[in-house]
């Protein structure tokens, strides 16, 4: 069997899917596991993100967000273990159970589908912001906490402006391997500033029900993740290419 297919598989019969899913609705379409990823594949992880390192780019946009990224083109071309996990279809079925969703894969021209996330410098950090779908369905994000060792947490508000629920104020840390699964729409979160001499390194994988997105909203998408994620060239100008092998 596939390494990645393997290790995501024995991780999946590990926890109890009912339980999860229980816990997405209670939560308002969000739901978190500690350290849930075995070592071994959050090593191979870890080596592509450390593979991709020469390819980050910086981005700052004043009051909102600071940090350099690595979007899914370079991924599918330098990082074997991370594309693999994203189009795992163990990986798929076990994020459908979990959401009551018939979840399927971002376009392979979508190059938020996904990316690394680097925080490296002195108050690197992102405000609040909803992980807006710019798609004709909702889009569900999938973090995967790689490399702490910080002080920065992933500060969420659930149940914000649902009628008849009080707003809950919830502040993790991303350990390697801990799993986040959230309704991208729903979900008001942010990343508090990086401290002196710390690293925090996320991948976040993005999932849709319907792929299909409008001329002028794929435009506007491409806009936003060229001036706060990727650059323009990589945006415009890269391409998807062929995952690479899985290094042995």
């Amino acid at each position: 069997m596939d390494p990645i297919v393997d290790e995501v598989t024995g991780a999946i019969a590990r926890v109890d899917v009912e339980a999860l899913r229980a816990a997405y609705r209670e939560q308002n379409e969000f739901v978190y596991v500690e350290r849930w990823l075995p070592p071994a594949l959050v090593e191979r992880l870890v080596a592509d993100v450390d593979r991709v390192r020469p390819a980050i780019h910086r981005n700052y946009i004043p009051r909102h967000k600071k940090g350099g990224s690595v979007g899914y083109y370079t991924l599918v071309e330098q990082a074997p273990a991370i594309v693999a996990l994203y189009r795992a279809p163990a990986f798929l079925d076990f994020l459908a159970r979990v959401t009551g969703a018939r979840l399927g894969l971002c376009p392979a021209t979508d190059p938020h589908s996904c990316a690394l996330y680097f925080y490296t410098e002195p108050g690197d950090h992102i405000g609040f912001h909803y992980d807006t779908s710019y798609y004709r369905s909702a889009r569900y994000t999938v973090l995967v906490g790689l490399v702490e060792r910080s002080s920065s947490r992933l500060e969420c508000v659930l149940h914000r402006g649902v009628p008849g629920r009080t707003p809950v104020a919830v502040s993790l840390r991303t350990d390697p391997g801990t799993f986040i699964l959230f309704n991208g729409d729903k979900l008001w979160h942010a990343i508090t500033p990086l401290g002196e001499g710390e690293e925090r390194v996320s991948l976040t994988m993005e999932f849709v029900t319907d792929p299909r997105m409008t001329p002028l909203k794929r435009f506007v998408s491409n806009m936003k993740d060229s001036i706060g994620y990727f650059g323009f060239r990589s945006v415009f100008g890269g391409r998807p290419a062929r995952p690479a092998a899985l290094p042995r």
